[in-house]
This record gives C-alpha cells, sequence and structure tokens, in this order.
C-alpha cells in the first residue's frame, strides 16, 4: 500500500476522467464495491491450503489492476480495475490474518495483531502521501502506474527475502500454543 495506494489522486484523476464530484466519488466506490463482492462470494477462502501463495498473488493483483487504472481514460475501465484492486485487497487482508491468528502463539497474539491493525492503518496514508509526492514531481499517470507497478515489484522481492511465505502451508502448519 505505501507505493500503490492512488486515493490522493481520485479527485485529479476524475478530472482527467472529464467529471466532476460524481466522478470521483465513483473513483472512490470502486475499490470498496469489490471488496463487498470478495466478501460475499469468500467461502472459498477457506479452502486455501496454501496462504502465502494466495497473499503474493493477491497483492501482485492488486498492483497490476492499480497500474492498469492509471492507463485508464473512462470511467467504465477504471471502476472495474479499482474493483479488482478491491477484491484482490479483501482477499490478501483475510489470508495475511488467517496466518497471522493461526501461527501465532498465544501469549503474542494481541500484540502483533496491534502491530498488523497498525500497519493496515498506516500504511494507505503512506501510499496515498507518496502518490501525491510523485504526482507532484512528476505527472498523474506516472504516479499511479509506477505505484502499481512498485508494489508488484515488491512483492517479488518480499518473496525473494522471505521464500517461507510462498512455502506457507495451513494443513502443515503447527497451531499456536
Amino acid at each position: 500500500m505505501i507505493f500503490g495506494m492512488p486515493e490522493a489522486l481520485f479527485p485529479a484523476f476524475g478530472e482527467h476522467l472529464g467529471g466532476g464530484a460524481r466522478t470521483v466519488g465513483f473513483l472512490y466506490a470502486g475499490p470498496w464495491i469489490g471488496a463487498f463482492v470478495a466478501s460475499l462470494i469468500s467461502g472459498w477462502i477457506t479452502h486455501v491450503r496454501r496462504q502465502g501463495l494466495g497473499v503474493c498473488i493477491a497483492i501482485g493483483f492488486w498492483g497490476a489492476a492499480i497500474a492498469l487504472f492509471g492507463f485508464s481514460d473512462s470511467l467504465w475501465l477504471a471502476i472495474p480495475l479499482l474493483a479488482i484492486a478491491g477484491a484482490a485487497d479483501f482477499i490478501s487482508a483475510v489470508l495475511r490474518s488467517t496466518i497471522l491468528l493461526s501461527v501465532t502463539p498465544d501469549a503474542l497474539r494481541g500484540r502483533l495483531s496491534g502491530i498488523e491493525l497498525a500497519q493496515v492503518a498506516s500504511t494507505p496514508a503512506l501510499g496515498n502521501l507518496e502518490a501525491g509526492l510523485v504526482a507532484s514531481l512528476v505527472n498523474l499517470r506516472f504516479a499511479i502506474v509506477s505505484g502499481g507497478i512498485a508494489c508488484v515489484v515488491g512483492i517479488g522481492l518480499v518473496v525473494l527475502a522471505f521464500p517461507s511465505l510462498l512455502r506457507h502451508d495451513a494443513k502443515a502448519a503447527e497451531p499456536a500454543t
């Protein structure tokens, strides 16, 4: 989210699309539409065994959808791309939380859940700051597209640094004690 959060740019992007407040409202709603739909059909997530791989794929989808959103020239292309990003973010969040709660010992669960909550609350704001700075230095489209690409590259680097994330298996994980 530090590199792939474009919400601060939605007002400018709404202008780019030729719309006003209504267009910006649709842009803000796009990710939440996707997250809502994903939540309605989320029963399949309980069957995901390779949860770490699922997190990585979802983050890759978020970044790719955001990068493609940056190239969109119509609201009716932008909204589905933002919805895909929102659905991917929802799936990633559910799988990350599941991993955290299943592998963390009871004595550390509250502390680590608090750290996760702080990360979830702060990184989108930092991502909006980053997007605004890049847009002011380069341009709107570059800020959005490069942020999405950085997100995809970033998850690749995380996998290289922590290959056990890809190998995390929900069935093989030891229950937290």
